[in-house]
């Protein structure tokens, strides 16, 4: 049976693996279900249409699966929380619930979210991504993995942001951000390859340099976008040189970031 602080409220309907610990004044939402070894601290509230998997750990003052912060939002539009595995959630995070698309919110596996960060309804977040404190996600705002986004940083509704990215501090992101790079300013712009980010995900010089070269053709050679996609197509076929094509040849509801030159 799960450990559960005798100030902890915990529904009838709500479905705890026996290893879970609830510390005090908690409230567990029926129809939330929480996975083997998940740790919530205290003053966490998890709402109904939370499901969560092992390992999770959730400090204190947490709310996840909230209502929707959308004006249009009734009752009828829930839509599941979905979060994975070892994921880390500081002090006063914020998740809402989804609303408006049948997968609703998803969390995937490993990430860690900093006190305050927030994310909206029906944003989906990868795997290994780390949001500094105060970060907030929009709704609809589509994470990849390996993602590092600093503190303060606002991404706008719909925005997508490729895997491998770095956002600097106070960032506001009204663009699509393509893989590998890193960006900053009250409007985000690229300012270069996230060098560190790559070397620490084990990335090889070779493998650096390709991303660098398409980069610099798709920016800075003159060629229209199409022009230098199909250059790229004409490149030896590395899983970095498709993820930057298929993150450029997908449907982007905001554009993307410029070049910052």
């Amino acid at each position: 049976m799960a450990t559960i602080h005798p100030t902890a409220i915990v529904a009838d309907g709500a479905q705890l693996h026996p290893s879970v610990q609830v510390g005090p004044f908690c409230i567990i939402e029926s129809g939330a279900v929480l996975g083997a070894n998940c740790v919530l601290d205290s003053h966490v509230r998890i709402y109904s249409a939370t499901k969560m998997g092992q390992g999770n750990r959730i400090c204190h003052g947490v709310t996840l699966g909230s209502e929707p912060q959308d004006l249009t939002y009734t009752a009828s539009q829930s839509c599941p929380l979905i979060i994975g595995d070892n994921n880390h959630f500081k002090e006063y995070v914020n998740i809402s619930h989804g609303i408006k698309s049948e997968h609703g919110t998803i969390v995937g596996n490993n990430n860690y979210f900093m006190a305050f960060s927030h994310v909206g309804h029906d944003c989906i977040v990868g795997d290994a991504v780390i949001l500094s404190n105060t970060a907030t996600l929009a709704g609809h705002v589509e994470l990849a993995h390996h993602i590092f986004i600093a503190g303060q940083v606002a991404i706008h509704q719909f925005c997508r942001v490729g895997a491998y990215v770095m956002i600097g501090g106070l960032t506001g992101v009204a663009q699509d951000v393509p893989p590998f790079v890193m960006v900053n300013g009250q409007r985000a712009k690229i300012i270069g390859l996230n060098t560190v980010g790559l070397r620490r995900n084990g990335f090889s010089s070779q493998q650096r340099l390709a991303i660098k070269r398409a980069y610099k053709l798709i920016y800075r050679s003159g060629l229209s976008r199409n022009q230098a996609l199909e250059q790229l197509q004409s490149m030896p076929d590395t899983l970095e040189i498709q993820t930057i094509i298929d993150f450029f040849t997908t449907k982007s509801q905001r554009g993307i970031v410029s070049y910052n030159a």
